[in-house]
């Protein structure tokens, strides 16, 4: 059974490296290339496809809110947060087919303070594009784009789960990154194992999209300062 520690963590100040903020903006980025995909900063002629996929159910009750954007307004929203001038307090992407050009998902940093402290990733496809190992290809070139990133050593407050049981107040800590996927989301934690993401905490909170119930959620974590599977 999950432990519900987590949902009122203990958190503690520590001392790591993180990128440099700000981050790169959407101009200086550059973009990347992989066997299938182009990988490139987020634009506002992105918002009609990912309007697409953020109406997609089969992706949507993944997310923290567990549903379909209601209309264009919201996914407008979705994609101001990675657009100027939110583009230097994030790191997402779009992820489009190489062969084609078009955009099939989303990807990377959408907090650089995530909910246990650290900066935190994620992703999502467009339904029709599972199974065919894209995820995977975007989470590798991803991980190796974000530990490429100038570094400066900070105070970051993160969650004792975290950083770990033993870590003291002022402790030097190794940089991390975190992933956060639903306790029955199966496939994205065979990506993220798959990725070389370490597992290190299960626990329960109140699920976003119906704060009656609870949900069990997985937490993975990247060390930038390692290398990449």
């Amino acid at each position: 059974m999950a432990s519900s520690e987590a949902t009122s963590p203990d958190w503690v100040v520590v001392k790591t490296t993180l990128p440099t903020v700000p981050l790169p903006s959407n101009a200086d980025r550059s973009t990347l290339t992989t066997e299938r995909l182009i990988i490139r900063p987020l634009n506002q002629d992105d918002l009609e496809p990912l309007y697409v996929l953020a109406t997609q159910e089969p992706v949507m009750r993944w997310t923290a809110l567990g549903r379909v954007d209601a209309d264009r307004t919201e996914t407008q929203a979705r994609l101001d947060r990675f657009t100027p001038p939110n583009d230097t307090i994030t790191h997402n992407c779009a992820i489009c087919l190489r062969e084609s050009g078009d955009l099939i998902g989303i990807g990377g940093v959408h907090k650089f303070t995530g909910d246990h402290g650290w900066p935190e990733m994620g992703y999502m496809l467009r339904q029709e594009h599972w199974g065919k190992g894209l995820a995977t290809e975007f989470v590798r070139a991803f991980l190796r784009a974000w530990d490429a990133l100038p570094r400066s050593e900070v105070e970051l407050k993160v969650s004792r789960k975290a950083a770990g049981e033993n870590v003291k107040e002022g402790d030097v800590v190794e940089e991390r990154l975190v992933a956060i996927t639903a306790g029955t989301n199966a496939k994205s934690q065979k990506i993220l194992d798959k990725c070389g993401l370490e597992r290190f905490l299960e626990y329960v909170e109140d699920d976003l999209a119906d704060p009656t119930s609870k949900i069990d959620l997985v937490a993975f974590r990247h060390f930038p300062g390692r290398t990449s599977k």
